[in-house]
Formats: C-alpha cells, sequence, structure tokens
C-alpha cells in the first residue's frame, strides 16, 4: 500500500528505512511490484564476501553451476523482498539466519556501506512492512 503511495500504510521507523533503502542503493537491484528483480547480480561487488566468508562451496559459484562460463562465477538471481520476513535463512547458503545479519552483510559486500544498528533496524522495519498474509492455493 504505501509504495502505491498511501503514506500511512506503515510507520514512521519504516519510512525512514525505506529512505535508507533508497539512498545506499538497495532499491538499484531491489525495485518495482515485488521489490526484486529477474536479473543476476555478482554477489560480492564492493569486497569478497566468498573469500571473507571462507569455506567456498560449489553453491557458492552461483550461476556458473549452470552455464559453466567463468564470467558468471557469484552471480545469484536478486530475490524479491516480499515476504522477506518469512524467508529465513537468506542467502544461496543459509548463511544468514536474521534479517538484520542479511542487511549487514548486503549493505557492506554489495554496496559498500557499513550501516549503524539503528538505520539496519529501520531497513529491516520496512522490509517487515513488505509482508502479507500467505494465501493457501486452493486444490
Amino acid at each position: 500500500m504505501f509504495l502505491q503511495g498511501q503514506n500511512n500504510a506503515i510507520t514512521d521507523g519504516a519510512k525512514r528505512g525505506y529512505a535508507i533503502f533508497k539512498e545506499v542503493g538497495c532499491i538499484s537491484c531491489h525495485q518495482g511490484r515485488n521489490v526484486g528483480s529477474n536479473a543476476f547480480q555478482q554477489f560480492g561487488v564492493m569486497g569478497d564476501y566468498f573469500a571473507e566468508r571462507g569455506s567456498i562451496t560449489k553453491a557458492d559459484y552461483g550461476r556458473f553451476n549452470f552455464t559453466g562460463r567463468e564470467i558468471d562465477k557469484h552471480y545469484f538471481k536478486v530475490p524479491t523482498l516480499r515476504n522477506i520476513e518469512l524467508t529465513s535463512p537468506y542467502f544461496h547458503d543459509g548463511n544468514a539466519t536474521a534479517l538484520e545479519d542479511a542487511v549487514r552483510i548486503m549493505a557492506r559486500y554489495q554496496l559498500g556501506f557499513e550501516l549503524s544498528n539503528e538505520e539496519i533496524a529501520e531497513i529491516v522495519e520496512f522490509l517487515r512492512s513488505l509482508t502479507a498474509p500467505v494465501q493457501e492455493e486452493l486444490l
């Protein structure tokens, strides 16, 4: 509702989180109706996530596992952020168990920002505002 222009649909903290989300550049990959993308992006644009995390596995090669092209190593599909609080653990390997951890890692390795705990909390508040009841499919 908020993203459709209903200004009072979310809290002030979530609004500040959305402003930070846009300001630091999250919106460059997570955009549109589903706050996601159909694109593949390299994981670790602003730092070598995999080298710093260590213990590289086949799953860490991402799209390379399907294409066999070196250029596709560490590329992953940008996920939707709709209902993101319901889909933990995060990332291709489940390495981030809390949404706050995922935001911190993405800010650092994708955007080159070290966010404060308050900024992370407000972004997470915004992300939680993207949660809606899940409707069961009728069989």
